[in-house]
C-alpha cells in the first residue's frame, strides 16, 4: 500500500533522509532524494542519487512511479540538473514525465546548473517552489557547496584522546586510546573519503595502514604531510603505494634525492611552498585537494598537523573518541597544537551527535567559524 504523508514537509524530509543515502557513494556529485505524491500526498515513486555516474534521484523517482507521474509532484531535495554530464539532464526528463508542479529544497551552487533547472522547468509551464527545508538540505550537501564554490575539501579532523585531553603519553607511545568499537567507527567514515591525511610524526611513530577495513565504497588517496620528504620506503604506504594511492605533500625544502626515490615506488609527489613554521602551506595543498575534485577529506593528525588546520579555520567537522583513561604530563600532546585562540570563544562547536561507545565518548559536530 501506497505511503501517505500528513504534509508537504514530511515528504520533503523523507528526500533528504534518502539523499543522505548516497553520501560516501557518489562524490564529486551531491547527495540527492526525490519523491513524487498525488494531489492526496500519496507517494507515487521515489529515489536517490545511487552512485557516481548513475542516474540521479529524479530519474529513479520517475521511472518507480511510471505514467503516474503525469500531473503529480516532484519534491527533490536539489535543483534538478539541466546539463549533460554523465548522464543527460533531469529537467528534461521531468519535463517529459508530465509532472505539473516541482517542489525544490535548495538551488544548486553548482556554475553548470545555478538556477538554469527551474528556469527550464517554469518555461515548460510547471509550478516550481524553492525553499521547504532548505537549512537541513543546505547542511546535507555542504560538502559539494564548499568543492563548487570554494574548490576546496569538506575537512573532517578525527582524533581519539583521554578524559585529560591527550592523544599520546609524553614518551609518544599512543596505542590503544580509543576501543575496538570507537575504532570500527572510523574504519567506517575511511570508507567513506576520498582522501585521509596525517602528518609525518604520526607516520614515523604508528607506520599506520591507513585504509578502511572492511573496505567502505571509497577508496581514500593516503596523504602525507612531509615537509623533507621522509616517509619511509619501509612503511606500510610505501610498500603498498602501488595498490592504494599514497601523495606525499611536500615543501620546497625536499630533496630531488628523496623525491626521486619515492616516486620511484608509486608515491605520487606533491610540492608547496612552505609557511611560517615550515611546513607544507596548509592552503596549497588543500587547493590541490580540491583540484582533484576529493569532495571529504579525513585528517587523523598528530597535533601539529590539526593545529595548523585550526588554525587556518580549515576544519569543518570534528570526530573526537574521549576514552575513559588519564595519563597526564605536562608534555604529552593534545589534539590540536599550533597557536590557537587568544580568548575562550562562544560555543564554536555544534554538536550533530554524541554516542557511548562502550565506555568511550564519541562527540561528532560542525565547527562555525564566523
Amino acid at each position: 500500500m501506497s505511503r501517505i504523508y500528513s504534509s508537504e514537509t514530511e515528504v520533503m524530509r523523507h528526500a533528504l533522509s534518502l539523499a543522505a543515502r548516497g553520501i560516501g557513494h557518489v562524490e564529486p556529485n551531491p547527495p540527492v532524494g526525490a519523491v513524487i505524491v498525488d494531489d492526496q500526498l500519496r507517494e507515487l515513486g521515489c529515489g536517490y542519487h545511487q552512485q557516481y555516474g548513475g542516474p540521479h534521484a529524479e530519474i529513479h523517482a520517475l521511472a518507480a512511479a511510471g505514467e503516474r507521474a503525469r500531473g503529480a509532484t516532484l519534491f527533490c531535495t536539489l535543483e534538478p540538473c539541466c546539463h549533460f554530464g554523465k548522464t543527460p539532464p533531469c529537467s528534461q526528463a521531468v519535463i517529459a514525465a508530465g509532472i505539473r508542479r516541482v517542489v525544490i529544497a535548495m538551488s544548486d551552487p553548482a556554475p553548470h546548473v545555478a538556477g538554469g533547472g527551474v528556469v527550464e522547468l517554469r518555461a515548460a509551464g510547471m509550478t516550481v517552489e524553492t525553499g521547504l527545508l532548505e537549512a537541513e538540505a543546505r547542511q546535507l550537501t555542504a560538502p559539494f557547496v564548499r568543492l563548487m564554490t570554494r574548490q576546496r575539501p569538506w575537512v573532517h579532523a578525527k582524533w581519539a584522546m583521554t578524559l585529560d585531553g591527550k592523544i599520546a603519553s609524553r614518551t609518544g607511545h599512543s596505542q590503544w586510546i580509543s576501543n575496538t568499537q570507537s575504532r570500527a567507527v572510523v574504519h567506517q567514515l575511511r570508507g567513506r573519503m576520498d582522501a585521509i591525511v596525517v602528518g609525518i610524526g604520526t607516520l614515523l611513530a604508528d607506520d599506520p595502514l591507513l585504509t578502511a577495513r572492511p573496505a567502505g565504497p571509497r577508496v581514500a588517496t593516503r596523504v602525507v604531510i612531509d615537509s623533507h620528504a621522509r616517509l619511509p620506503l619501509s612503511s606500510q604506504l610505501v610498500r603498498t603505494a602501488r595498490d592504494t594511492p599514497v601523495l606525499c605533500v611536500t615543501s620546497t625544502a625536499a630533496s630531488v634525492e628523496a623525491m626521486d626515490s619515492l616516486r620511484a615506488t608509486g608515491v605520487e609527489i606533491f610540492q608547496t611552498a612552505a609557511d611560517e613554521a615550515g611546513h607544507p602551506d596548509v592552503g596549497e595543498w588543500l587547493a590541490e585537494l580540491g583540484r582533484r575534485k576529493m569532495t571529504h577529506v579525513l585528517v587523523e593528525g598528530g597535533g601539529v598537523l590539526l593545529g595548523s588546520l585550526f588554525d587556518a579555520q580549515a576544519i569543518d567537522e570534528v570526530h573526537a573518541f574521549i576514552a575513559p583513561k588519564l595519563v597526564g604530563g605536562a608534555h604529552a600532546p593534545s589534539p590540536l597544537q599550533g597557536a590557537g585562540l587568544a580568548t575562550i570563544p562562544e560555543q564554536n562547536l555544534t554538536v550533530l551527535e554524541t554516542q557511548i561507545l562502550d565506555g568511550d565518548i564519541y562527540v561528532h559536530g560542525r565547527l562555525r567559524w564566523s
